[in-house]
């Protein structure tokens, strides 16, 4: 089944689509609210009058995630990340994920806004699953019931101050802070089970354009780790709840701008006016086009130099026990 929000008419609706591509309104406020039982809360509503076809509607993103966690699992987007310095060690050693702004979430059709200061703005091409049901240390078998279904997810980066944030050690900050699309809409994987592989894997066709232009395709498949392995990861020591989503990070293969120019290629970053189109074989497509961002409100450097104010003497302290009294 796919599952759709959409603005109709002044109103936000939750709707499945049927083989016509009409909405049937769910009897939900939100799809988070039935995540769990998502088969038979579309079966009820395919069972009732029809909505609006989709073509009459605005599409918005498929939920608004409680978090969201996006990962670093295709190998190649990696390479081409680092400019031929190789893929560190500990990248092997689990599946790194960074925490995303959930209220930067654009629709599958949005407008996208240059990230304020940023002239290096790139485009990243990704799926992200869906968390239906609450779970906490879970294994990879049994995170496959925890999950709800899979969506297109466009993590939008300023590359310019990813770059220069990162250098602190931290981030990315702001770098990823302004936009992030998911859509168009979420499919269950029932929908998907004829391109899974025996690994777990699904084998899905990917496509990113530029203005019209191929820039970069690969398959799903591709990932170092399934789905289920990644939600396993996420939920060691803590608690998934429903409607997290789980990035699978940028595919290889001209996944993102970024990587193109690790590889040594000039094509230009995005600017006003530049459209973004991304496919997924068995999901759909989302697209959105950049327009002007805010401009930026500027803030005083750093306090350091000059101002530090003065610091207490650290008190010796004798081998293994407490400080020892001043002298």
């Amino acid at each position: 089944m796919r599952f759709a929000t959409y603005e109709h008419h002044g109103r936000e609706w939750t709707a499945v689509l049927d083989e016509d591509d009409r909405l049937h309104p769910l009897d939900a406020a939100s799809l988070i609210d039935v995540l769990d039982e998502l088969p038979a809360a579309g079966a009820a509503a395919l069972a009732g009058e029809p909505g609006p076809h989709v073509s009459e509607v605005r599409l918005l993103a498929p939920l608004h995630p409680p978090s969201i966690r996006d990962f670093v699992t295709f190998e190649e987007h990696v390479e081409g990340m680092r400019g031929g310095a190789g893929v560190p060690g500990q990248w092997y050693a689990a599946p790194t994920f960074y925490f995303g702004n959930p209220h930067s979430v654009l629709g599958p059709h949005d407008d996208v806004p240059m990230p304020p200061g940023s002239a290096r703005f790139d485009f990243e091409l990704e799926v992200a699953a869906v968390v239906g049901r609450a779970g906490r240390d879970l294994t990879p078998e049994q995170a496959a019931a925890h999950l709800a279904g899979y969506t297109i997810f466009n993590d939008w980066s300023a590359r310019d101050l990813q770059t220069a944030e990162m250098t602190v050690g931290l981030g990315p900050c702001k770098g990823k802070d302004t936009a992030l699309s998911l859509g168009p809409w979420l499919v269950t994987p029932d929908e998907l089970a004829g391109y899974r592989e025996d690994d777990g894997r699904l084998r899905l066709a990917l496509t990113a354009e530029v203005n019209g232009e191929v820039v970069g395709s690969d398959l799903l498949s591709n990932m170092s780790w399934t789905f289920e392995e990644m939600l396993a990861y996420a939920s060691r020591g803590t608690v998934v709840r429903p409607g997290d989503v789980l990035g699978s990070g940028t595919c290889g293969n001209g996944g993102c701008l970024a990587e193109l120019w690790g590889r040594g290629g000039d094509r230009p970053p995005l600017r006003p006016g530049d459209t973004v189109r991304l496919t997924v074989e068995g999901i759909g497509q989302l697209s959105g086009t950049v327009v002007p961002g805010a401009e930026v409100r500027p803030l005083p450097p750093a306090r350091v130099s000059g101002t530090r104010r003065a610091r207490p003497t650290p008190r010796p302290t004798a081998p293994g026990g407490p400080p020892l009294p001043n002298s």
